[in-house]
């Protein structure tokens, strides 16, 4: 058993020291090999070195064994001697083509600008010794296959440099191929080079930007850019590859609308990848093609949008109302979507037509065809909304009112190059025209309107409460009356405070209440619940509201307000516009008889019993006492 641990032991203590004899050695690294790259494109080969003693910056020395040379050294690059690059390599060196550049003091990478198909060999990476003794290995060697370049690109059609439409769409077709014995991918990237106004340094000077529009990648994959990504899942860029003649792969570009951001200078780029024996991608050619130059005229320089007739426009009530929205300068190339709407400003209630109000929507038609209307007062009155040529709306009122008065404007907005564009995709451009004023001859029309409260026994409550609204219009031809009861709560006694008491602002009057009204059409509305309340007509001008059961939440002030409305030559009903408010009438329920008996009723019987209670209470307890007396004396 000693046997055994003293074994164990020793083959412990044996692979604690090789570990500490590796983790203290000197160690040089390069990739595994063998590493193919393509003549006349750039070499990369990092080195880098670890368990050295000495100084964080350490010295690197790069040698190739060329394939030709038998076997023989030659030595490329140095870190600490000027003079050590052979012949060969002494202009590269001197001209920045061959070269070492440092990542941190114990990694560097070896950098060939332009590979040459005589550069192929096997490079090795030496580290002079800083050590205090000679442990590890100081170099490591890597192998560099150079294949010939294949990678071809051309495209069938250049732009033009002719100004495109915003809107418009755009194809870019790009044409690449590569023809290697080895295992290699293509990726193609589209781009565009741009420039911008300012500098960050403030100079003014102009910027030149390289974005990235889409690629497919080496793995035929489709990537958009970064500030392309939204448009590519809105399906507005897209990229294809087909199979082209002798093996060439064709890739086409397409951008189904174009925008002002999308002027620059285009680009297609191709690139040669291959994977590594450390698995590692490396793009090993690389070659870009301009395309052309793209300018979009934005739309904004050519859009106008008209409205007629133009000016002012003066109508009799119930005559048909006719505008014209018509929509110039729209690019006959590009296929845009309109919104058209008719806004409407103003009305017979403003002191001047158009003078204020907010601004409300009539029609639209959306861009696949759907009219629709606002909540304005003219859908009530019928009208339509059509297209009647290309890029022409009219907006039609059949019976044209009062409340159809106001300022007219047709707004249109522009969805360009999408004809059927989703809720959430923003518009091109909006753009209104000039208003059209509506005025309509109306008749001078005066209503008035009194409340009153019947004389009659005292109101109580449980009782019916009866309130009358007497009305009169002055006009010429037919008018009627819509009617709408208000009630207010009774307001609260004012208790007057000290002098000296803090003064409160008084609060706010409530807020009427809307009980029930009588339309001009005999149509009547009850707007509470909690009460029994009717409205009827008792004559051409007289108007009856009844609360039937009433309750002290129906007491109140109440009045009525009148409408007037008058008849159009083709039968219908408009607003005049003239309204009157009533006086206010206070209505109070006193308790019944019944209630009133009730109380001291109540009061007796409770009195009653609670003096009978006590009496009771008396008696049982001198009993007790003399009863216990007389027992104490026997």
């Amino acid at each position: 058993m000693r046997t055994v641990m003293a074994s164990m032991k020793a083959a412990f203590f044996l692979f604690l020291h090789w570990v500490l004899q590796h983790a203290l050695c000197r160690h040089v690294a390069v990739p595994a090999g063998p590493l193919y790259r393509v003549a006349g494109f750039p070499l990369s080969l990092p080195c880098a070195v670890s368990g050295y003693e000495g100084s964080r910056t350490q010295d690197f020395e790069w040698f190739l064994f060329r394939d030709d040379a038998a076997g023989r050294q030659m030595g490329v690059v140095s870190t600490r001697d000027k003079g050590f690059p052979y012949a060969p390599f002494q202009p590269r060196v001197t001209s920045g083509e061959v070269r070492v550049e440092r990542d941190s003091g114990d990694k560097v990478r070896l950098i060939i600008q332009r590979l040459r198909p005589d550069d192929q060999g096997k490079y090795e990476c030496y580290t002079p010794s800083t050590d205090s003794s000679y442990q590890g290995n100081y170099s490591a060697t890597v192998a560099v296959k150079v294949i010939p370049d294949t990678l071809q690109i051309s495209y069938s059609r250049s732009l033009t440099g002719q100004p495109v439409a915003e809107g418009a769409s755009l194809t870019l077709t790009c044409s690449a191929s590569i023809q290697s014995e080895q295992l290699t991918h293509l990726s193609i990237t589209f781009g565009k080079r741009g420039g911008a106004e300012g500098s960050p340094s403030g100079a003014g000077e102009e910027v030149s930007t390289v974005r990235e529009i889409i690629s497919i990648d080496k793995l035929l994959g489709v990537v958009p850019g970064r500030f392309y990504k939204k448009r590519y899942d809105d399906g507005e860029i897209t990229l294809e590859k087909r199979n082209g003649e002798g093996g060439q792969g064709v890739y086409m570009m397409k951008m189904t609308a174009v925008q002002p951001d999308d002027s620059g200078s285009y680009f297609c780029e191709a690139s040669q990848w291959i994977l590594d024996p450390n698995r590692s991608w490396q793009k090993i050619a690389q070659r870009t093609l301009d395309i052309g130059n793209l300018t979009v005229q934005q739309l904004a320089e050519s859009l106008r949008v008209t409205s007629s007739p133009t000016g002012e426009v003066t109508l009799q009530i119930g005559s048909p109302l006719i505008l014209t929205c018509e929509i110039l300068g729209l690019p006959p190339e590009v296929n845009s979507g309109l919104l058209v709407q008719w806004m409407k400003r103003g009305s017979i209630s403003s002191d001047s037509v158009g003078a204020g109000g907010v601004e409300v929507e009539v029609a639209q038609m959306t861009p696949n065809g759907i009219v629709s209307w606002g909540d304005d007062l003219s859908r009530a009155s019928g009208g339509s909304m059509e297209k009647a040529a290309e890029g022409k709306y009219s907006l039609k009122l059949f019976s044209a009112q009062p409340a159809d008065s106001g300022v007219y404007r047709c707004v249109v907005s522009v969805y360009a190059g999408r004809r059927n564009p989703g809720q959430s995709v923003p518009a091109t451009l909006t753009q209104r025209s000039e208003g059209v004023t509506v005025n309509l001859k109306t008749k001078d029309v005066l209503v008035t309107a009194v409340a009153q409260l019947p004389r009659g026994p005292l109101l109580k409550r449980g009782s019916t409460v009866t309130l009358i609204c007497n009305t009169t219009v002055t006009t010429t031809g037919p008018a009627q009356v819509q009617v709408h009861w208000l009630r207010w709560p009774i307001p609260k006694p004012v208790i007057k405070k000290a002098p000296d008491a803090t003064m409160l602002k008084p609060p706010a009057p409530p807020e009427p209440k809307l009980i029930a009204s009588l339309m001009y059409n005999g149509v009547s509305n009850i707007y509470i619940n909690h009460s029994e309340i009717s409205i009827d007509r008792l004559s051409v001008n007289s108007y009856r509201l009844r609360v039937h059961m009433a309750t002290t939440d129906d007491q109140g002030m109440y009045a009525c307000h009148a409408e007037a409305w008058g008849q159009d030559p083709h039968g219908g009903w408009y607003r005049t516009g003239a309204k009157a408010e009533s006086n206010a009438v206070n209505v109070y329920l006193y308790a019944r008889a019944a209630d009133l008996l009730l109380i001291p009723l109540v009061v007796g019987v409770s009195s009653a019993l609670f003096v009978g209670i006590v009496i009771i209470a008396a008696v049982t307890c001198c009993f007790m006492k003399r009863l216990a007396r007389q027992r104490a004396r026997k």
